[in-house]
C-alpha cells in the first residue's frame, strides 16, 4: 500500500513524500532529546536593517488578529516632524501566534502599492514571537501623502488550527542629513494591466513580487512532472519556471523565480520551526529594467504591462505577480522622446527526460536569454540602456513508488547586464543570481519521516564605470536542514528531533556581514556573528 502524507505549505497542499528514520544529532546537556510543545521563537541569519543616527518618526501602518480572509483595511497619515524627505524608511512587522496553525502567504499595500509580501512561521502550542525589517525607502512617494492601507495573512480558525495571527507594522522615518535618492514616482497597474508613465521618465523599473501559491502544485512548482510520469504533480513541460514581463504585447524582460520554501514545506515543518529557508518571511521582488522602452512609454498614453509565469499548465492558477513601477523622471525637460532599438529575444530552449524504473527519474534542462536596447534623448544628452539577461536550469528529480523516497538536486541561475551610454561615460552592472536547492525526504516503514535539506541564494554583482570597478558584493545565504519525526500520530507523539543552520555571508564595498545559526531541537546552541 503506498504511504501518503500531507505537505503544509500556505494552505496545506498535497505532496506525496518518504524517508527512513535519522539518527538523532549529538546534544548537549541543556538540549532535549526531542521538541517538546516549545522552542526558540523565529530568527534569521540575515542582518537588521542599517538605520542612520538622528531624528526619526515612527507610524503605524496596519494592527490586526487574522483569523480568516478579511482584509485589514486602514488609513495611513505621512510622519509629523520629520519632514518628507527621508534617509531611510524601514519597514518592521511584529507578530505572535500560539496553537497550532499552518504557515500562511501575506501582503501589505500602501495605496495600492504592495511594500511587503511575507509568509508566517509555525507555532508551537506554547505560542511563539517574530519580527521582520526591510528597507522601503524606494517607495517614498507613496508616503508623501495619505493613503488607505490593506493588509491581508489569509487564515483559517477552527476547532483544528487555533492559531490567530496578531501582528503589528509600522514604518519609521529618518530624517537624516542627506535625503536618499529615490524614485519619483512609484505606480500601479490601471484595472491591472495598464501603464500611463509622466512623459520625461528617463529610467523606468518594474517589480513583480512572484509567489507560486494558493494550493496547488504550484506551490512547490520545482517538483513537478509531465503527465507521463507517475508522480502527484504533473505540469505539462515539467518544473521550469519563467516570470515574463511583456509591454504592448512584447517581451520585455525574463527572469527566474525563486523557490522559495515555505515553513511547513517538504513534508517537515521540524525543519522550519526556528530558522526559516531564504526568504520565506521577507519575499524579494523580482526588479525588471524597462528603461529601453521608455521612448515608448513616454507617449502620454497607458500601455499594457502583462506578467505570465512559463511553465504553468494552461488554464490553471497558483501564481500571484503584483506589480509596482518605479519611475525616474528628468526634471530638465517636460517630454524625453526616445526609440526602442532592439529586442532580441532567443528561443526558450530545454528538455525533460523521464525514466522509469524501480527508482523513477525526471532529468530537467531549460533557459532563455533576452536583449533590449534603446535610446532617450534627455536634458543631459543621449542616453542608451540595454538589458541582457540569460537563464538556466538544470534539475534531477528521483522518486520511488508511492513516494516513499523523494529527491530534488536542482540549479538555477539568473545573469543580467545592464549597461547605460551617457556623453562618453559607460556605466555597467553585471549580477549573477544563482540558487540551489538538494534534498531528499524519506517515509521509512516504521512511519519515521526524514528529510535532509540543503537551500542556497547567492549573487555577485559588479558596477564598472567607463570599464574599471566602482562597486561590488558577493552574497551567499546557505540553509541546511535534518529533521525526523513520527507521522500519523498526535503531535505529542511525534518524538520529532532536527538539526538546522543558516549561515549569511555579505561581503563588498560596502562592507562585510557575516553571521550563523545553529539549531538543535529547537534550541538555539549557536549564534556567532564576525567578518
Amino acid at each position: 500500500m503506498k504511504r501518503r502524507l500531507i505537505m503544509s505549505m500556505l494552505t496545506g497542499a498535497t505532496l506525496l513524500v518518504s524517508t527512513l528514520l535519522g539518527a538523532a544529532p549529538a546534544r548537549s546537556a541543556d538540549v532535549p532529546a526531542e521538541f517538546g510543545t516549545d522552542w526558540h521563537d523565529p530568527v534569521t541569519a540575515a542582518p537588521p536593517v542599517d538605520k542612520p543616527s538622528g531624528r526619526s518618526c515612527r507610524v503605524t501602518v496596519a494592527e490586526a488578529q487574522f483569523r480568516d480572509f478579511t482584509p485589514y483595511r486602514g488609513t495611513y497619515a505621512p510622519p509629523d516632524g520629520c519632514g518628507d524627505r527621508w534617509s531611510k524608511v524601514v519597514l518592521r512587522l511584529d507578530g505572535k501566534v500560539k496553537g497550532r496553525q499552518f504557515d500562511r502567504l501575506g501582503y501589505l499595500h500602501v495605496g495600492g502599492v504592495e511594500i511587503f509580501r511575507t509568509s508566517t512561521p509555525e507555532p508551537s502550542p506554547d505560542g511563539i514571537e517574530w519580527s521582520v525589517e526591510k528597507d522601503v525607502t524606494r517607495y517614498s512617494d507613496t508616503f508623501r501623502r495619505t493613503q488607505d492601507v490593506e493588509m491581508l495573512i489569509g487564515n483559517v480558525v477552527d476547532d483544528t488550527y487555533t492559531g490567530v495571527l496578531d501582528v503589528k507594522v509600522t514604518l519609521t522615518f529618518y530624517a537624516g542629513k542627506e535625503p536618499a535618492a529615490t524614485p519619483d514616482r512609484v505606480l500601479t497597474l490601471t484595472d491591472g494591466a495598464t501603464l500611463t508613465t509622466p512623459r520625461n521618465s528617463e529610467r523606468v523599473v518594474a517589480e513583480v513580487y512572484a509567489t507560486g501559491s494558493g494550493g496547488g502544485c504550484e506551490e512547490y512548482w520545482y517538483l513537478t512532472v509531465p503527465a507521463q510520469a507517475p508522480y502527484s504533480c504533473r505540469a505539462d513541460d515539467g518544473p521550469y519556471r519563467e516570470v515574463q514581463v511583456r509591454v504592448d504585447g512584447q517581451l520585455a524582460g525574463i527572469a527566474t523565480p525563486f523557490p522559495t520554501v515555505w515553513t511547513g514545506g517538504w513534508s517537515n515543518p521540524f525543519l522550519w520551526y526556528v530558522i526559516p529557508g531564504p526568504r520565506a518571511f521577507d519575499i524579494k521582488p523580482i526588479a525588471y529594467d524597462l528603461t529601453p522602452f521608455a521612448g515608448i512609454l513616454n507617449d502620454g498614453r497607458p500601455h499594457r504591462l502583462e506578467v505570465s509565469v512559463v511553465g504553468v499548465p494552461a488554464g490553471q492558477g497558483g501564481w500571484s505577480t503584483p506589480v509596482n513601477v518605479l519611475v525616474w523622471r528628468d526634471h530638465g525637460r517636460a517630454v524625453v522622446p526616445g526609440k526602442l532599438l532592439s529586442g532580441d529575444a532567443g528561443d526558450l530552449t530545454g528538455s525533460t527526460v523521464y525514466t522509469p524504473g524501480t527508482e523513477h527519474r525526471l532529468d530537467t534542462e531549460g533557459g532563455h536569454r533576452l536583449t533590449v536596447a534603446g535610446y532617450l534623448d534627455t536634458s543631459h544628452g543621449r542616453v542608451r540602456t540595454t538589458v541582457s539577461r540569460t537563464l538556466a536550469n538544470t534539475s534531477a528529480h528521483r522518486w520511488t513508488d508511492g513516494e516513499t523516497v523523494d529527491g530534488l538536486d536542482a540549479t538555477w541561475t539568473d545573469d543580467e547586464k545592464v549597461t547605460v551610454a551617457d556623453r562618453g561615460r559607460t556605466v555597467t552592472t553585471r549580477t549573477h543570481r544563482a540558487y540551489t536547492m538538494d534534498g531528499t525526504t524519506t517515509l521509512g516503514a516504521d512511519d519515521r519521516l526524514r528529510t535532509v535539506l540543503t537551500l542556497g541564494d547567492r549573487a555577485d554583482a559588479v558596477t564598472t564605470r567607463n570599464g574599471r570597478r566602482a562597486a561590488w558584493s558577493r552574497l551567499d545565504d546557505t540553509y541546511t536542514g535534518d529533521a525526523t519525526y513520527t507521522v500519523g500520530v498526535p503531535r505529542d507523539q511525534r518524538h520529532a528531533v532536527g538539526t538546522t543552520s543558516e549561515h549569511y555571508r555579505l561581503r563588498g564595498s560596502d562592507g562585510c556581514r557575516d553571521r550563523r545559526l545553529i539549531t538543535v531541537q529547537g534550541v538555539l546552541t549557536e549564534d556567532r556573528g564576525g567578518c
